[in-house]
């Protein structure tokens, strides 16, 4: 699949149940103002926790724009670290998004694979990050709702060349300053280390 080589499309959540600020809706609209460098563009997405709206938005983002990579980040309201995705997987989502809808037979696709692995090394980047004194940790279970729904269709369309990663609640503790400068070295260390264009599906 052809992609445009300097293109990054980031996205977050919007307003979640009780949590009517969204930390990583916020994050990425700092990481907007921040770049990735002068040699790549960033094109940020507000996703609505909406099964439906998320598969079209995710569909536009590798049919119109075409990226080499696209960055979706959630968040994870147990989460106390950022947590670097490896895989999204495709049964299980039979909890319902806000407007009451969940995939048909609780499914991504009815013929997908059940599980598509990133191309991205996370577990590499992870530990690369963790030198830099970023609390990171590394996950191959995204949770099996809107964040691993969205991740599991980006790697399908995009084939393999997407990554997804969660992060904390706004707190004391994770500032939208402290989550945005984590968030540009995570994002920074992916970019160093091109991934291969490799589709990569396993089954199971």
């Amino acid at each position: 699949m052809a992609s445009n080589p300097n293109l990054v499309v980031i996205s977050g959540f919007g307003p979640y149940r009780n949590y009517f600020v969204n930390s990583s809706w916020e994050a990425v609209k700092e990481l907007s103002k921040l770049g990735l460098g002068d040699n790549i563009e960033i094109r940020i997405m507000e996703f609505p926790v909406k099964y439906s709206e998320v598969k079209k938005r995710v569909i536009k983002i590798w049919t119109e724009l075409k990226p080499m990579l696209s960055v979706q980040i959630g968040m994870m309201s147990s989460s106390k670290s950022i947590a670097l995705e490896q895989c999204g997987r495709n049964k299980g989502y039979m909890e319902k998004d806000l407007s009451g809808a969940h995939p048909q037979g609780g499914c991504c696709l009815l013929e997908g694979p059940e599980r598509i692995e990133s191309v991205v090394n996370m577990k590499s980047v992870c530990k690369n990050i963790s030198k830099l004194g970023v609390d990171v940790i590394h996950s191959r279970d995204a949770g099996r709702y809107l964040c691993d729904y969205t991740y599991y269709m980006s790697l399908y369309h995009g084939q393999g060349r997407a990554v997804f990663i969660h992060v904390p609640p706004l707190s004391t503790t994770w500032t939208v300053q402290k989550l945005t400068q984590s968030l540009h070295l995570i994002i920074q260390e992916m970019l160093r280390h091109p991934a291969s264009e490799t589709y990569t599906s396993q089954r199971s």
